[in-house]
């Protein structure tokens, strides 16, 4: 090891270190934004107050602090701070973990232990933590880029703060940017537009921005690069998105919600998002045909063939033509009329099944092929409806002793303004026949 440091290789004391680490704050004060859970009044300024720190779950997107804040709340609380990964991380390690842990809290110091990806662990692991947090061995700091509800165990949940670490702004990115030029002790050399374009070209993503900043200021340029010179120079980082995590359910919530609301730009969009993203069309195809049956229905009830036809022209064309005609579907969808009479009015029936599910049809709508039937009264009195005035008898169809359900309630817009007008019709109708 002697000749190897001898021979003029860089040692660990004097190898470079990446700017990130250099710029890693030494203070929670120093920590740019998250302001929601690091303020005076938010969750963990009241709890550093108080001198009580609880097990915390850490959710967010990459590169927002989470092993920072944790690395410095153990310094704020005198703990010995352990960092682990989930993906790295097996049951021998973790009892060598709790172990040691032990040891150290009988020699009077507790462990901050921090668990990177934490939605790694399987259930059993997960649960493998309750009887250390319980008995105070360990103070539990999890970091998660997914919805903890789905991924961490209802005890460990039970027993920790969720709090949630956004995306950073625009404005955050800038106040690291003028950090970064501070401690590389020149500007970069980019012109105002090329500027803001590397700040988005982050993400929100801090880690990323620095990673880009050390690229920028490495360039040997005697005058300052405009936006293409920039994007010529830089690959735009990829656009995070999970086909299985959080960012899928997120956008297509956004997109389904942004035709609910009539918004035909907001639409397309997040379709993009999610095209862009690598989403398969054909999931996007079947989310858009169910849009048309939740959210329009009977408003218009063209809009399924025209999602039905979309759906079936991608699978002729394929990508990237297919796309457009989805498009165009999208489109379609966001400017009909809306309702969701159908749905609402589905889901009381299912409820009124539910409730009654027992009840027989009453006899006069049963029919009756032997004599045997038509002893006990099956098809006894039933009206004929095309015999009677208009077409319609008023004859009850429900269960015998059952109150009569109202499910369907249509709007008054596009073509269930006319559907309305029948169902109107046809109650008035019915209190006639029935006195």
């Amino acid at each position: 090891m002697a000749d190897l440091f001898d021979s003029g290789v860089a040692t660990p004391d004097t190898a470079p270190r990446p700017l990130a680490d250099r710029l890693r704050p030494r203070n929670l004060g120093e920590v740019i934004g998250q302001d929601q859970v690091l303020g005076p009044e938010a969750p963990l300024g009241v709890m550093l107050a108080s001198g009580s720190l609880s097990s915390l779950i850490f959710w967010g997107p990459p590169g927002v602090g989470k092993t920072t804040i944790a690395r410095l709340l153990a310094d704020e609380t005198d703990l010995h701070f352990i960092q682990i990964s989930a993906i790295f991380t097996g049951v021998p390690e973790l009892r060598k973990v709790f172990e040691a842990a032990k040891m150290r809290r009988q020699n009077g110091k507790g462990t901050l232990l921090f668990v990177d990806e934490i939605h790694r662990f399987n259930r059993a692991q997960q649960d493998g933590f309750l009887p250390h947090m319980e008995d105070g061995t360990i103070l539990l700091v999890g970091a998660t880029t997914e919805n903890p509800s789905f991924e961490l165990n209802a005890a460990v949940l039970s027993r920790s703060q969720v709090l949630v670490l956004e995306r950073l702004s625009l404005a955050d990115l800038e106040r690291m940017a003028q950090r970064a030029e501070a401690e590389l002790e020149r500007k970069l050399p980019l012109d105002g537009p090329a500027r803001e374009n590397l700040l988005e070209m982050a993400d929100g993503d801090g880690r990323a921005l620095l990673n880009l900043i050390e690229q920028v200021a490495a360039w040997k340029v005697d005058t300052k690069l405009d936006t293409d010179a920039l994007t010529t120079r830089l690959m735009k980082r990829a656009a995070r998105y999970d086909k299985s995590g959080d960012e899928h359910y997120n956008l297509i919530s956004a997109l389904h919600k942004s035709v609910r609301g009539s918004d035909p730009d907001a639409a397309l969009y997040w379709f993009a998002r999610m095209l862009k993203g690598g989403e398969d069309p054909r999931f996007l195809a079947r989310r858009i045909t169910r849009m048309a049956v939740e959210d329009i229905g009977l408003a218009d009830p063209q809009a399924q063939h025209v999602c039905l036809q979309a759906w079936q022209t991608y699978e002729r064309l394929g990508s990237p033509e297919g796309e457009l005609a989805l498009a165009q579907a999208l489109t379609y969808l966001a400017l009909a009329p809306k309702s969701n009479a159908v749905y609402v009015a589905y889901k009381a029936a299912m409820n009124a099944a539910t409730q009654t599910g027992s009840e027989p049809p009453p006899k006069h709508i049963l029919n009756a092929p032997t004599s045997l039937m038509k002893d006990i009264g099956y098809g006894d009195g039933y009206a004929y409806d095309h015999d009677a005035e208009d077409g319609f008898s008023g004859a009850n169809y429900f269960p015998d002793g059952m109150k009569r359900g109202v499910y369907y309630l249509p709007v008054d817009r596009g073509f269930e303004r006319d559907l309305k007008k029948r169902v109107d019709y046809f109650a008035k109708l019915r209190n006639k026949r029935n006195g």
